[in-house]
């Protein structure tokens, strides 16, 4: 979608966000029925928010179209504005890209100032993973995996050529952190083989790293694929070996990830009342990151309430619970991943269909393959072939008719 038309930017600018709507809803092929239905409003609802022109908005309906339209906030009229849903406070967020910077680069000038032509090659490799990963968000995997290789193989070369073996675990964790990304790449083209390789060798480094930290974000990294994959068992198992590397003294964001990662573990096994308290558990974490310090490397990431609105999703999508699905979509969806997105709205469609809302979560559905086919990803066409076999019909109606027209002859 191309923001910046001149039929969208002119709307925007005028306050229409009525028209904005209508014209992405046009473009995603969504018709006012189905984006009524994803965003529980009426088809009539839709036409008269849409027809409103330069009129006054609800704000809420406002944030709820946007989101599952995927439009920016600020072309709506929310852009760092607050929305409240069912008690639940949401914050559009910037990135958190400067952190990764920051943490990336700042290695560099303390090697740098003690003059450590080794640990000078360590953080300019670890820099560059850093900036591979980077791509990941816009880049098809595909394209990306074979530069990933190559660079893992000049860290192995490295790592071989150094003289003094005190450097080694430098280098070691360095490898674990791209040999990483090689798992996270492998699972997006839906390599899964490839994928727990690249994890095992992530978790070997980082213990040649002796790097607790480090392991424990690499343990609980493979518990995540694993829970996606389906194996509760052998995802909670990870997620243990997870907490034993951190210890007692574990920075908040480590742990209310894990918490979320257990939550998504036990929603492979079937068991709801264990996903609903390891959610809980991490939202109640969550809430105390904000009083900390920027997130320790390797969670260079921000994890926060929304982030936990998004697992409750998916937890809720593997679980068929429609309530857990609809009632977090728009936290779910502030994702500027678009990958991740995909996903997160495939899980929305799967919500949709427990609901028995067909229309509603083929429209999404077939929004999410768009990105899928765009970004050649294998992971996301799966998904959608699963939340379509989840459908048994006689005879489907039209919007998933076409969805199979679509999905037929797609080889990734």
């Amino acid at each position: 979608m191309n923001w910046q038309s001149p039929a969208i930017s002119d709307a925007s600018r005028r306050g229409d966000y009525g028209r904005v709507i209508e014209l992405v809803r046009k473009e995603a092929r969504m018709t006012q029925k189905q984006l009524g239905e994803a965003c529980g409003l009426s088809q009539s609802a839709i036409s008269r928010l849409e027809k409103r022109g330069t009129g006054s908005y609800s704000r809420d309906t406002l944030a709820a179209v946007a989101a599952h339209l995927g439009i920016p906030l600020r072309m709506v009229g929310l852009a760092e504005q607050r929305t409240v849903r069912n008690g639940f406070e949401q914050v559009e967020r910037r990135a958190f890209l400067g952190g990764v910077a920051a943490t990336a680069t700042s290695p560099i000038l303390s090697i740098a100032a003690n003059g450590d032509a080794t640990g000078n090659q360590a953080a300019a490799l670890r820099l560059n993973t850093a900036t591979y990963r980077r791509l990941d968000s816009s880049t098809p995997s595909r394209d990306l995996a074979e530069a990933v290789h190559a660079h893992i193989r000049l860290i192995q070369n490295v790592t071989r050529d150094v003289a003094d073996d005190g450097q080694r675990p430098r280098l070691a964790a360095v490898g674990s952190e791209a040999a990483s990304l090689a798992a996270w790449l492998a699972w997006d083209m839906g390599d899964y083989g490839s994928a727990r390789s690249w994890y095992g060798s992530a978790i070997r480094a980082a213990r040649a790293a002796q790097d607790q930290l480090l392991a424990a974000y690499q343990a609980g990294s493979l518990a995540q694929f694993e829970a996606h994959a389906g194996n509760g068992a052998q995802a909670l198992n990870l997620a243990r070996s997870a907490r034993r590397y951190l210890g007692e003294q574990r920075p908040a964001v480590a742990d209310a990830w894990l918490c979320s990662v257990e939550a998504l573990a036990h929603a492979a096994s079937r068991d709801e009342r264990a996903t609903d308290r390891a959610l809980t558990r991490s939202r109640a974490v969550a809430e105390k990151i904000r009083h900390e310090d920027p997130p320790p490397w390797p969670w260079v990431f921000q994890f926060d309430a929304n982030k936990v609105a998004s697992c409750r999703v998916t937890c809720g999508a593997r679980l068929g619970l429609a309530d857990w699905v609809l009632n977090d979509d728009i936290a779910a969806l502030t994702s500027g991943h678009a990958k991740q997105r995909a996903l997160l709205v495939l899980d929305l469609a799967a919500g949709h269909l427990a609901a028995g809302r067909i229309e509603a979560a083929f429209a999404l559905a077939s929004r999410a393959l768009d990105t899928g086919l765009q970004y050649r990803s294998g992971r996301i066409v799966e998904r959608s072939r699963a939340v379509r076999r989840s459908l048994s019909l006689t005879s489907p109606p039209k919007v998933v008719r076409d969805f199979d027209e679509r999905l037929h002859g797609v080889y990734l």
